[in-house]
């Protein structure tokens, strides 16, 4: 995602850096076929930069602001720091604590890396959510402005991802369920006669969320306490966050 969205500034920014340092080769080779110049390290970048984008797991989204507010120093004009990482209006909200409120903008990604127009678009929120659009515009990413208040583009990702993640882990912990009782094979014949193939739904599944269910946990834990913090009862999304879990353990991947 992060080659995507340099790759799509580059018409606006004339150049994108990204700090690749501690980065594996695959990353590298992305940013390279994107045609992004690296930079040693997160304070060039935080030094050299007019916008900085932050992409990456949903836990480390506050830890990376407080290097780049480290690495900015007494920097007097302050980058515009785009947080577009899968986290609760709360925790971009500490973001802007960090580095300003002023100076953040919060946005959320929905779909997947654009290389083409028409299938991703890109929620903003912020004082400077507007200038950010306008980067963007004509790229592969539909950027959508829904307002100046920090934690609004959060909290629509949030909800999203609550059908397109939270929804479909119930299969994951329905077909745990029946192979613990042997009855797998079972619930199988009788979905069929409902018009459901759940192997099929499982492969779909697997396919689409096991090399990124690490990652997914911290999105289902965030998306957790956006709605908690409505009044909304967040065992649906704290329940996705463990299958994704058990599944990433499954496979032997983490962060």
């Amino acid at each position: 995602m992060g080659a995507a969205l340099g790759s799509a500034l580059k018409p606006a920014a004339g150049a994108v850096i990204w700090a690749a340092a501690g980065r594996s080769n695959a990353t590298s080779k992305r940013a390279e076929l994107a045609d992004l110049v690296g930079v040693p390290d997160l304070a060039s970048l935080a030094q050299r930069s007019d916008v900085i984008v932050s992409i990456c797991p949903p836990h480390a989204a506050v830890e990376v602001a407080e290097q780049v507010a480290e690495a900015l120093g007494d920097r007097p004009d302050r980058p515009v720091y785009v947080d577009a990482n899968a986290v609760s209006p709360d925790t971009v909200r500490r973001v802007g604590t960090v580095l300003g409120a002023e100076h953040v903008v919060d946005g959320a990604v929905i779909g997947p890396p654009a290389w083409e127009a028409g299938h991703t678009v890109l929620l903003l929120s912020g004082a400077a959510a507007g200038a950010v659009a306008g980067l963007l515009r004509g790229s592969p990413f539909e950027a959508r402005v829904l307002g100046t208040e920090l934690g609004t583009a959060s909290a629509l990702k949030a909800c999203y991802a609550m059908q397109s993640k939270a929804m479909p882990a119930v299969w994951l912990a329905v077909a745990a369920a029946a192979r613990g009782y042997g009855v797998q094979d079972a619930l199988g014949d009788l979905l069929a006669r409902d018009g459901v193939d759940l192997t099929a739904v499982l492969d779909k599944l697997e396919a689409q969320a096991g090399p990124k269910a690490w990652r997914w946990v911290g999105e289902m834990e965030e998306a957790a306490d956006t709605v908690a913090a409505v009044g909304v009862p967040d065992g649906f999304s704290r329940s996705a966050a463990e299958m994704y879990r058990r599944m990433a353990q499954e496979r032997g991947t983490g962060s």
